[in-house]
């Protein structure tokens, strides 16, 4: 049969043009060719109903990848003076012009000259159907695509910096969304920067697909070192809990069910060479790895390291810890603003109160050495009155 390139016809009709739809379809890379077929097809028969009321004695066949259309149409040969639906129907004498051989009852399938036959009107709105029927697969295919990567790493350059959020297109030219709220304090992001973040959200906002990205989340943690550890991504450690405050600091619980793997030094690297990738992209955070634990007492004291600790006193069923440790350790068991302390108790689910332990040989402990808990300016206040130690504000008060 004969068979009409779209692109040769419709390219000749001034104004109606039809060839860069099939080339939308052609470049879409999220949707398959059995789905595109689907689309094209239906669009043509929803214009044979309008055309001739029934699509049913109609075929479509339709190949987008070389933009190939034919549409053919199947009637039944009568009588010239029996005809009754011409759509159905085509008379003796017609049918004999195609195929002098053809006999009542017979049927004929004719090309039919869809472009000369629906008019310039119906196939400007065919135009306009079959466009939006590609934003339509598009926006439906970018969802599916990225609410089947939530918690997965994606890669893209910034597009845009706003004060708010931060645009980043993947290698396809999808939008990603990375608010402030998700950046690491230190993140500074220009265009052309490569941004390497996990997905968190998917939504739908003005019809279009909103995919949000994070920097922040402990999921993206958890992602970078299944990227750095073999032994993570192969499933001989298992990583527990994360608790993060990004850009300052985090903890990593692993647990080994290889007694011959250190869960630990598997996760640091040899002199720190795995962990210290990690640490890079996150802008220098502070990474603490510990050995998980169904020993509360023993877990406690693992997660506030490099505080040492000297005793622990747990209440299981109010989920509450007394630890005690030396006067010098109590700096690190806090942390900078609290970091450590409030760490720890993210990762343990336990209320830690920290008390300092004091040997007859010490007489007295410099307020400085509160820095971490008590502020600057409430010190120096002390200071301004004769308080320079924890005994003397003792005997003030």
């Amino acid at each position: 049969s004969k068979r009409h390139n779209i692109f040769q016809v419709i390219s000749a009709m001034e104004h109606i043009n039809l060839t860069d739809t099939f080339k939308e379809f052609k470049e879409l890379k999220n949707i398959d060719r059995a789905t595109i077929v689907r689309i094209l097809e239906d669009a043509f028969r929803s214009q044979l109903v309008k055309q001739y009321g029934s699509d049913e004695k109609f075929n479509v066949i339709v190949n987008p990848d070389k933009g190939d259309l034919e549409v053919w149409r199947n009637r039944v040969v009568v009588a010239d003076e029996d005809i009754v639906d011409e759509n159905l129907e085509i008379s003796l004498s017609e049918a004999r012009k195609i195929d002098a051989d053809f006999e009542i009852g017979e049927e004929v399938t004719e090309e039919v000259n869809y472009l000369k036959e629906f008019g310039r009107r119906a196939i400007l709105n065919l135009r306009q159907n079959l466009a939006g029927s590609i934003m339509e697969l598009e926006r439906d295919a970018v969802y599916q695509l990225y609410k089947d990567r939530i918690g997965q790493i994606v890669v893209g350059e910034v597009y845009q910096v706003w004060k708010r959020e931060v645009l980043i297109r993947d290698d396809e030219g999808n939008d990603l969304i990375l608010p402030k709220n998700e950046q690491i304090p230190a993140d500074f992001f220009r265009k052309g920067d490569t941004v390497k973040a996990v997905v968190v959200r998917v939504d739908i906002k003005n019809n279009n697909p909103y995919i949000t990205v994070s920097r922040t989340s402990p999921t993206f943690l958890e992602r970078l070192f299944e990227v750095e550890v073999p032994e993570i991504f192969d499933g001989l450690i298992t990583i527990k809990k994360i608790v993060r405050m990004p850009g300052e600091r985090a903890k990593v619980a692993v647990e080994s069910y290889d007694e011959r793997i250190d869960p630990v030094g598997a996760c640091v690297g040899m002199k720190g060479s795995r962990i210290h990738s990690i640490v890079r992209e996150l802008k220098n955070e502070n990474i603490d790895v510990i050995n998980y634990t169904t020993n509360t007492q023993l877990y406690i004291t693992r997660a506030l390291s490099p505080a040492r600790i000297n005793n622990i006193v747990v209440d299981h069923e109010n989920k509450k810890a007394e630890v005690f440790l030396d006067a010098e350790e109590v700096s690190m068991a806090i942390g900078k603003g609290g970091s450590n302390i409030k760490l720890a108790m993210q990762l343990c689910g336990y209320d830690i109160d920290v008390f300092r332990e004091q040997s007859e040989l010490e007489e007295d402990v410099q307020l400085e050495e509160f820095a971490d808990e008590i502020e600057q300016w409430i010190i120096d206040e002390l200071k301004k009155v004769g308080c320079d130690t924890a005994k003397s504000v003792d005997r003030k008060s």
